[in-house]
């Protein structure tokens, strides 16, 4: 397989071709990357045609996935794990867009952003080079308007759509502290009505708007005619259908169908988090792990029991107290006395082995969430625009780094189908 350019941002032809190369990429090996290792025990499906790999991976320990966890590619691990990262990686390059010279504004418009988040606002910002001057930003899902008022504050009119009345309180009042003209609007853009707040001379904006909130957005904007969008999308599992519904028609021809699991592994990827939220991850991952071995004997059943989301007090529970009470939650019968020391090192036993088999999910984060972003750019590319897709920050900065911008053409393309897979 060719080796694509990695400052090439894709656009035009490109955005179909790499989408057909991904889409035969997943489907082929849909049986390593679907199964979760979390959730199987006591062996994955794709182990008994993966034997060495599997051995080798499972022998691994909890700190080897831990350093190998945001950059799988380079694992030397037995075939076909070489060959797979090869072919992921390839499939997953992508330049970043060109970044425009952005003057600094004053430090009081980012005194209430987290610095991370204020870094990504300003790349996203610096990435919005379209043909025409935006006259009114629409910043969707907007919070408090961070990145709308970064946007306006030079010119030009700012309406911020936000669904919580606290954030749209606030985001006023900070609009009209820092001189900015602005109109803040609770609004649920989900519902009906939303489709009234977009009109055909907005240029709408979001950054990290979540799963059908994004795809919303792209639905009506495209209805609405606005002349040019930018999307960056993030938590793809977040939708209200029990599968994933393609924008494109070339989505929706594919043989791949997605669960909201299947939309989640994109998300996987930790880069930002600090060293106690890893040491509750690990600790909370590892007494569920036990926890299923438990709930097993409990329900005479070899199958996995999903369990809620669970508060990190619990954490601080003896593990006896917390399999108990977990135990009741469930509504199992009562544990007979265990040696609890021995099953929760069972459980810490488990976490590195699930840890290290996750790194072959790993390979396919990217493929995957590509194969999501092209789906979208093709739709906008079907209502008539010209869309260009490329990374706006670093990935230490956000692993949802991914943006798309979209400007409209007075006549829709038109593209040939091309059929092959192997070349983009």
């Amino acid at each position: 397989m060719p080796t694509t350019t990695p400052t090439q941002i894709l656009q035009n032809t490109a955005l179909l071709q790499r989408f057909q190369a991904l889409d035969s990429f997943l489907i082929e090996h849909l049986a390593l990357w679907r199964p979760r290792p979390f959730v199987h025990y006591p062996a994955l499906p794709w182990e008994t045609e993966q034997p060495q790999l599997a051995t080798w991976l499972r022998a691994q320990s909890l700190e080897h996935a831990e350093a190998a966890h945001n950059q799988p590619h380079l694992l030397q691990a037995p075939a076909p794990f070489p060959q797979l990262a090869a072919q992921a990686y390839d499939l997953s390059q992508i330049g970043e867009l060109p970044q425009l010279p952005v003057a600094v504004l004053p430090a009081r418009f980012s005194s209430d952003v987290p610095g991370r988040k204020w870094q990504q606002i300003d790349a996203f910002a610096r990435s919005l080079r379209f043909s025409q001057t935006p006259q009114h930003w629409l910043d969707w899902c907007a919070g408090k308007g961070h990145l709308g008022r970064m946007l306006a504050h030079n010119g030009g009119s700012l309406t911020c759509l936000e669904y919580d009345p606290q954030l749209v309180s606030s985001g006023q009042q900070l609009s009209h502290k820092l001189g900015i003209d602005a109109q803040h609007i609770e609004q649920d853009v989900l519902a009906d009505d939303a489709v009234i707040q977009l009109q055909a001379q907005h240029t709408p904006v979001a950054l990290h708007a979540c799963g059908e909130l994004h795809t919303r957005l792209l639905q009506l904007a495209s209805q609405a005619g606005c002349q040019q969008l930018a999307v960056a999308p993030c938590c793809y599992n977040r939708i209200s259908t029990a599968t994933y519904r393609p924008l494109s028609t070339s989505a929706q021809a594919s043989a791949l169908q997605l669960s909201i699991d299947d939309l989640g592994l994109p998300l996987s990827e930790t880069v930002t988090a600090g060293a106690r939220v890893r040491r509750q991850r690990d600790q909370s991952m590892a007494r569920r792990l036990a926890f299923d071995l438990l709930q097993r004997q409990l329900r005479g059943s070899d199958e996995y029991l999903p369990t809620p989301s669970l508060p990190a007090a619990w954490l601080d529970k003896p593990f006896a107290d917390y399999c108990n009470d977990l135990a009741a939650l469930k509504q199992l019968p009562t544990p007979a006395p265990q040696d609890w020391q021995q099953l929760e090192q069972q459980g810490w036993q488990r976490l590195a082995e699930v840890r290290n088999l996750e790194l072959l999910r790993g390979l396919f984060r990217r493929p995957l969430e590509l194969w999501l972003l092209l789906d979208r750019a093709l739709f906008l590319q079907e209502q008539g625009y010209n869309v260009r897709l490329g990374t706006f920050c670093s990935r230490q900065q956000s692993p949802r780094n991914l943006l798309l911008l979209a400007e409209r053409v007075k006549e829709l393309p038109t593209f040939a189908v091309d059929n092959s897979v192997d070349r983009f």
